[in-house]
């Protein structure tokens, strides 16, 4: 039998876990991008943390006014290359679309006094490209990080931390469930890839960022009837077995029912992670967004005598994981290390976007050992 103290420290130790450090802030940030990421998420988060921010560009000088302008933070550059030239920059976050961003993340690269560089997910379009980016940064002794947010949904650091600290034991099952209708990019139309690439890269990084990394990988998707024209990845299943010989699932259903009134069909994403000494569960609030909306997670098992544990934050994946992404690259370049999001990193969650394409393209599971092994033989 737990008694209510220890019950209590458990409590505690799992809120922790959702809260990590915030700031210091030593260098300045400027911003390419200007869209909905940057103009109503980031930026706004960063502003509100006290993070230093040079100011924006965009392809549209007139965009990056105008964001500059909304957040009250920074100021408008004319282009990416004023942005990339002016010394005040340390660190600048890379906000385009994927095939746009490894020439920038080069030019980067040329500038001495540009210490570290943060972009979106994927970090290019094609794996290949994304590898010789992070080998170009490599080279050039720039930290390359990827903005994989979702590792630091408050939730999700919680399942984090009850499977480092050995409350779940050994790991049998995980599964994250989206049911919710997202507000695809217009970019996306040129590009033939939808929902893996953009939607179940979140879900694929989080769970090998958990569970570790996947032997093989079984995926099944058909077109989603609301985006008539778009590639055939629209509602997907994907199965991962790890080497432990846990399983994992993650499932993006972007169609969610006929009628798309958020109210009626009842959006959401949620995961559970269930081991031989306990389970985690909860939910992500990203789908209500722009109302701020703190995820969720509970734990039960040996630890907890059974019965469930309730940690509380007021915080929330969006926007607050930004903040917390950008303290993990700011404290990365105060270290002189790689960020546990780093590039490298990166190219491991694409190898699995690129498989799932696989699998679902052929109609069977790919196998990943192979590759994983020529992947721990290339020199870092």
């Amino acid at each position: 039998m737990t008694s209510p103290q220890a019950r209590q420290d458990l409590q505690a130790q799992l809120e922790a876990a959702a809260q990590p450090p915030i700031g210091p802030f030593p260098f300045r940030v400027g911003i390419i991008g200007a869209g909905f990421i940057v103009r109503d998420v980031a930026l706004p988060a960063y502003a509100a943390a006290g993070v230093p921010i040079a100011g924006v560009a965009s392809r549209d000088p007139r965009h990056a006014a105008a964001t500059v302008a909304q957040a009250g933070a920074g100021r408008p550059y004319a282009t990416p290359a004023e942005l990339l030239d002016d010394p005040q920059v340390e660190i600048v976050e890379i906000a385009y679309p994927p095939h746009l961003q490894p020439d920038l993340i080069r030019q980067a690269c040329a500038r001495p006094h540009i210490r570290a560089i943060l972009v979106q997910k994927p970090l290019a379009l094609a794996t290949d490209e994304a590898a010789a980016a992070v080998e170009a940064a490599r080279d050039a002794g720039k930290v390359l990080a990827v903005n994989q947010n979702m590792r630091y949904d408050q939730g999700i650091l919680v399942a984090a931390d009850a499977l480092r600290t050995g409350l779940l034991g050994q790991p049998v099952l995980a599964t994250i469930e989206m049911r919710a209708i997202p507000h695809w990019q217009q970019f996306l139309d040129g590009y033939d890839r939808l929902t893996i690439a953009n939607m179940s890269i979140h879900h694929l990084d989080v769970l090998r960022y958990l569970l570790g990394e996947p032997s093989r990988v079984a995926t099944t998707a058909t077109p989603d009837p609301r985006s008539p024209g778009r590639p055939g990845d629209g509602v997907v299943l994907t199965q991962l077995t790890l080497a432990s010989g846990a399983i994992a699932l993650s499932l993006e259903d972007v169609w969610v029912a006929p009628d798309a009134s958020l109210d009626e069909v009842g959006t959401s994403i949620r995961w559970r992670v269930t081991g031989t000494a306990g389970v985690v569960e909860g939910t992500c609030g990203w789908p209500r967004w722009p109302q701020r909306c703190p995820s969720t997670a509970r734990y039960a098992g040996d630890a907890s005598g059974g019965t469930w544990v309730h940690p509380q934050w007021t915080t929330c994946w969006f926007p607050d994981a930004f903040v917390s992404v950008m303290s993990a690259v700011q404290a990365a370049v105060g270290a002189g290390r790689e960020p546990v999001n780093s590039g490298a990193d990166h190219l491991r969650t694409l190898t699995l976007v690129d498989a799932a394409y696989a699998s679902a393209r052929r109609g069977h599971p790919i196998d990943l050992t192979a590759q994983q092994e020529q992947q721990e033989r290339t020199p870092a």
